[in-house]
């Protein structure tokens, strides 16, 4: 999922629309807010339950969309056939080739490909189809005359959701595809939900025009950070999502404090202190996001302890949060404020050097920030 507001678009408006709703009983400005806010993650995990109780299928706006690679021609028909008979929108191609520039016309919701092909085998197609995060939460089964232990093995480690064997039965395929299909509606609607948070988180940076744009830059920093430190795809996932939804717990505070930047007394201190807090219990529900927990919790630690929510030092502070600090320092030393002008970036560069030496943040992330930046001016 991409954590934009245009991943929203098109998503099933009716569940979209009840999960918004939910939002919103919960974030009027008032007296009940703080115990609103606890009761959060229980308000939604009654929607995704009815999600996961089958609510959500008058909502489907489109039928399920199958595609079946196979280079036999009776069988492709005949598959393309039984599907379409259960009311389900099929393409069939007859090769890996054609398969990825289908996908890359219309994303199926399941993949049925054959093994043996010109070309790309299906263990080909697969992993390729796997490892791409666009389409790896997409099921794919093999259909497979091959009946040695090492051929379904192949296909385990090339990433195959299910196996269907050759001569193909139609109770069978049509159970497989059915189970597979609410797989991945209910991965849709979780990645739905994601999205109307993401779009909770700009909803709150809108409210400040001087911070327009800064959830994309650090998404784009942060993610761009994680790449030249090497770290996985899951945690490159994670920094781009935090960089949406680190401050999503702003949307508890009220636009008198949130706007008024500096000189906050000390009880308007204690309220915007919470926010991270506030994030994290909005976020916990979804399993998906928990890698990005942490950063939404941790991101206003100090290297020397002195920080926020938890007083955290050094290693302790999760690394997450520690990169997605680092480039949210940089992006708020840039950018103008009411009580402030925006930095050069030479001028931030040795006030977070400095700031790093006195304690509030990991040199050698803060190091590696500005290498990567001056790598990316070289190459422009």
């Amino acid at each position: 999922m991409q954590c934009t507001p245009e991943a929203v678009n098109g998503r099933q408006p009716a569940r979209i629309h009840e999960i918004k709703m939910c939002f919103a009983s919960v974030f009027r400005y008032n007296r009940s807010r703080s115990s609103s806010l606890m009761d959060l993650p229980r308000k939604l995990s009654t929607v995704y339950s009815r999600s996961r109780q089958g609510a959500s299928e008058p909502f489907r706006r489109r039928l399920p969309r199958i595609l079946v690679v196979d280079d036999n021609p009776n069988t492709m028909s005949l598959m393309q056939d039984l599907l379409a008979s259960r009311g389900y929108d099929v393409a069939a191609v007859p090769d890996a080739a054609q398969a990825e520039a289908e996908i890359l016309r219309h994303a199926p919701d399941l993949v049925l490909s054959d093994v043996v092909m010109p070309g790309k085998s299906g263990y080909e197609l697969c992993r390729e189809l796997k490892e791409n995060p666009a389409t790896r939460l997409v099921p794919f089964v093999l259909i497979t005359g091959l009946s040695e232990r090492e051929d379904r093995v192949r296909g385990i480690e090339a990433g195959a959701d299910d196996f269907l064997n050759k001569p193909i039965f139609p109770e069978e395929l049509f159970a497989r595809v059915k189970s597979l299909l609410k797989l991945k509606e209910f991965t849709d609607e979780l990645e739905t939900a994601e999205s109307v948070l993401c779009t909770l988180g700009l909803s709150v940076e809108s409210r400040d025009p001087y911070t327009e744009g800064h959830c994309e830059r650090l998404a784009e920093n942060a993610s761009n950070l994680g790449r030249h430190l090497h770290l996985d795809e899951e945690e490159i996932i994670a920094l781009r999502r935090g960089g949406y939804l680190h401050d999503l717990g702003k949307i508890a505070v009220p636009d008198e404090i949130l706007k008024k930047g500096a000189n906050l007394t000390a009880e308007e201190w204690q309220v915007m202190k919470r926010h991270p807090l506030t994030g994290e219990n909005i976020c916990r529900p979804l399993r998906s996001l928990r890698l990005v927990l942490p950063i939404i919790r941790n991101h206003h630690e100090h290297f020397n302890g002195s920080g926020y929510p938890d007083g955290l030092q050094g290693p302790d502070i999760p690394v997450l949060a520690r990169i997605l600090q680092v480039v949210d320092v940089y992006d708020a030393l840039r950018t103008a404020r009411p009580y402030k002008p925006a930095l050069s970036h030479d001028q931030a560069a040795i006030t977070m050097r400095e700031e790093g030496r006195s304690g509030l943040w990991d040199e050698e992330l803060v190091a590696e920030f500005f290498q990567m930046l001056e790598k990316q001016r070289q190459v422009a």
